[in-house]
């Protein structure tokens, strides 16, 4: 069986190159071929047989999408989406500016033709399984109808990745009532209703950790909102009974008879379990890592790209979308 190539773009992201070719090492396998795109002499010394493709160019993370789009299409990032649009990969991994990295997936690699926007799906690590959010970040603003498709483009992710069958849906709110929430989330609520997903109704965001549905669909501004704020907490959380269980040599004692319990709860809740995300409805596989992503992360990252191609995600996703759109009316 032929390997799957992953583009990676080693130059993107707070800790790159050293930590994302670490992680490209540690993903490589009989199955899985890193390809690391980025600057030649800096990839070298560090890529241990790795394949490399020189890009010159390099985009910052505090970049305008708009300038990268005109100015940096050279750049390690574009040329790794480009590989994947042109069929010399089947999924890229950047850990870069997110927003750039949506411009080059819609010009480098494109939409699905029945996608009215991509999306980005993240897995929830919450209490009693994994969610999937989406959207996470792609789209501050969008229309009831988009928010079904990213219902559907989910319900493949977990289908696929999860291996969940029959996918419950859910609409993040400020309340379980059909009439609470915005304009958007109130227009929404009948039209996924209305759909052939298995719509559970509104979910508070309380719930989102609680494991409140397979799938919770919301815009991506909200989406962000609440993905950074449940990192923040978790991450607080943490540290601080880290700090008072060794603030003591009671507290010291106490931690030692829960050390277990605590690494299996930091591991279940650690971002870097899955690495990265998916950014659903464009025509290849593209995975999103945190800017601060650690070789770990990256590793888990590339091997997430590897299982969405295996599990032909992006084809499902078309096929599913074209469904829809031959059943709706009219």
């Amino acid at each position: 069986m032929p390997k799957i190539r992953v583009a990676v773009d080693a130059m993107g992201g707070d800790r790159a190159p050293e930590e994302v070719v670490a992680g490209a090492l540690a993903a490589a396998s009989e199955s899985v071929e890193p390809v690391l795109f980025g600057r030649q002499e800096v990839l070298a010394p560090l890529a241990e047989g790795l394949e490399i493709v020189h890009a010159d160019d390099i985009v910052a993370m505090d970049e305008k999408p708009s300038d990268v789009a005109r100015e940096k299409r050279e750049s390690s990032m574009f040329a790794a989406c480009r590989a994947v649009g042109e069929g010399d990969a089947q999924a890229v991994v950047s850990a870069g500016n997110t927003g750039a990295m949506l411009a080059a997936g819609l010009l480098e690699i494109r939409r699905l033709p029945d996608v009215h926007r991509p999306a980005i799906a993240v897995p929830l690590p919450s209490i009693g399984g994994t969610s999937v959010l989406i959207d996470a970040g792609a789209n501050a603003d969008a229309r009831p109808e988009h928010l079904v498709q990213f219902g559907h483009m989910g319900s493949v992710f977990v289908e696929e990745i999860l291996a969940i069958a029959d996918p419950k849906v859910a609409l993040l709110s400020i309340g379980e009532e059909p009439e609470k929430g915005n304009r958007l989330v109130r227009e929404t609520h009948p039209v996924l209703e209305a759909s052939h997903l298995d719509f559970v109704g509104n979910v508070e965001s309380r719930e989102l950790l609680a494991h409140a549905a397979d799938v919770v669909v919301c815009d991506g501004f909200t989406g962000n909102m609440a993905l950074k704020l449940m990192e923040g907490t978790v991450k607080t959380l943490l540290d601080e009974f880290r700090k008072e269980v060794e603030a003591s040599p009671r507290g010291k004692l106490g931690g030692l008879l829960i050390r277990p319990a605590a690494r299996s709860l930091r591991k279940r809740l650690d971002p870097d379990t899955y690495g990265g995300a998916y950014l659903l409805g464009l025509r290849g596989l593209v995975v999103i890592a945190h800017g601060s992503s650690s070789r770990t992360a990256i590793a888990n990252a590339i091997t997430l790209g590897a299982q969405g191609a295996a599990g032909n995600v992006v084809e499902r996703v078309a096929t599913r979308l074209e469904e829809e759109v031959a059943a709706a009316p009219g």
